[in-house]
């Protein structure tokens, strides 16, 4: 017998980019279910960090410390592993000016134990076999541990992967180039670090997981053109590593061996309808700077709020197309970005090219020397730099940016606070930002219930924020509008058409 599941949203995949996504539709009050095929939570971990604007997002709905409890923070990324200038996050303007390394396990641990405090449902050991969409919902066929279930929802997201079932049947094309060359990673409990930066400086990226445990990733011209679906043994990571730095690094009891290739892609819309794709369901590249799982979470965030706004009946028309619109182009930078910093790495080991690519590299070592172009390439590497553009070209020129977490002073009881506090509900901020909030708030947030109301002012000198009036925020940390108006009659107005962009009012 066919169990029957009924639900708002139906989230294909518990990586990081399900789980978050079913976290925050679920801090909105949506019901939300998680499928995973796996019956476990990976405990190989792939990624190994979360960039500057990731750890914004944790901090904007108060999980910041969560993560910072079980990681350990590096003030930098490297650019490339050819590349050994590495890019500066200390000198990025923000609360979270590091990069945090905690393996993808962990992450999806807390990431878990969020969504299930917030009564998100994730069933593991299910696997998608068929989804199908109407003019009202979403079907999906699941076969798990006590045999085939049928869901019901209104929207499923496709966050399950290079291989999404939920882009397959949605239609959607998935282009790119595809894999030409490979890299090897393993985590051993067993090396010797007295070799560690003999192997750094022949290109080999380490890193320590966690007591007793580091990552190599190494790349081996005799080795590269392996196809990425070939194990890995020790003796071929051991000769690897030899050929590459002449010395093996005493690896020796490894916990996870892979292999991984450069295939490169892009879907082509992000939604079908009632289908939207998020995270590798989305785009896949070269994990060069470790941007992959990071763009997923930013997926996430973007999604979350906009499905919400829409079920709960608030969402201004159209306002479910600004998710693909957002964040496409950020999928087409982050690929296009990728496959030149991979060429960084696989040049070099090409005989035809080695030499003018060593060149390149060191030219790369001088420009990143320079404040103003690390600075320029940190903060595209970190997201913090991601801004979407404002449907009215005459907007405030911070309107689109994450909005700056500045200090403030309540205006009713002077009590100190922080912008990305203000955020922690998952909801829109209308802040107000002068001595005296005006008298129409009150009245203003009875009527949306979508809307936190908040009359403070700023701690600071703060450039994005100085000489604002009101700035709206919208619920993933970006800023949806901002004016420097004092005039009351004018401010009501411009604030009345902000809201109507975003909100049915």
């Amino acid at each position: 017998m066919t169990a029957r599941l009924d639900t708002e949203v139906l989230v294909v995949g518990a990586g990081p980019t399900g789980l978050l996504l079913g976290a925050e539709l679920a801090l909105a009050g949506v019901r939300t279910c998680v499928v995973e095929r796996r019956a476990t939570r990976q405990r190989d971990s792939r990624a190994l960090n979360l960039h500057p604007r990731s750890l914004e997002l944790m901090d904007q709905r108060g999980l910041a410390d969560r993560f910072l409890a079980l990681g350990r923070t590096v003030p930098g990324w490297q650019l490339a592993a050819t590349v050994r200038t590495p890019l500066d996050f200390s000198a990025l303007t923000t609360r979270h000016p590091y990069a945090l390394l905690l393996a993808q396990s962990r992450t999806e641990a807390l990431l878990e134990e969020r969504a299930k405090e917030l009564g998100a449902v994730i069933r593991r050991g299910h696997t998608v076999t068929a989804l199908r969409q109407d003019a009202d919902g979403v079907e999906a066929d699941l076969v798990g541990p006590q045999g085939p279930t049928l869901v019901r929802a209104r929207f499923a997201a496709g966050c399950d992967g290079a291989h999404s079932i939920v882009r397959s049947a949605a239609g959607i094309a998935f282009p790119g180039t595809p894999e030409s060359f490979t890299a090897m990673v393993g985590d051993f409990a067993v090396a010797d670090h007295a070799h560690i930066d003999r192997a750094r400086r022949n290109g080999v990226l380490i890193a320590r997981l966690e007591p007793g445990l580091t990552r190599f990733v190494v790349m081996d011209p005799e080795r590269m053109r392996v196809p990425s679906g070939e194990p890995v043994t020790l003796e071929e990571f051991r000769a690897a590593l030899t050929r590459v730095c002449g010395t093996d690094c005493g690896i020796a009891r490894p916990g996870w061996l892979s292999r991984f290739g450069n295939a490169t892609r892009l879907a082509e819309h992000y939604r079908h309808r009632r289908l939207f794709l998020a995270g590798d369901a989305a785009h896949i590249h070269f994990p060069v700077g470790a941007q992959g799982l990071n763009t997923g979470l930013q997926d996430a965030m973007n999604l979350g709020w906009k499905l919400a706004a829409e079920l709960r009946g608030w969402a201004a028309p159209g306002l479910l197309d600004t998710y693909h619109a957002e964040r496409h182009p950020v999928g087409r930078a982050v690929t296009d970005r990728t496959l030149a910093q991979t060429l960084l790495v696989e040049l070099p080991l090409t005989d035809r090219y080695r030499r003018g690519a060593t060149v390149l590299c060191e030219l790369l070592d001088t420009l990143l020397g320079l404040p103003e172009v690390n600075r320029r390439l940190a903060g595209e590497l970190s997201a913090l730099d991601t801004a979407y553009p404002p449907t009215d070209p005459t907007a405030h020129p911070c309107v689109g940016r994450p909005v700056p977490d500045t200090p403030l002073v309540m205006t009713r009881d002077g009590r100190r606070t922080r912008i990305h506090r203000l955020l922690h509900e998952g909801r829109f901020v209308l802040l107000h930002l002068t001595e005296h909030g005006p008298t129409d708030l009150s009245a203003f947030a009875l009527r949306h219930q979508a809307i936190s109301v908040t009359a403070a002012t700023t701690e600071g000198d703060d450039p994005t924020v100085k000489d604002l009036t009101e700035i709206l925020i919208r619920p993933d940390g970006h800023i949806a509008w901002a004016t420097h108006t004092t005039s009351p009659d004018r401010l009501h107005s411009e604030r009345t058409q902000a809201l109507r962009t975003w909100i049915r009012t």
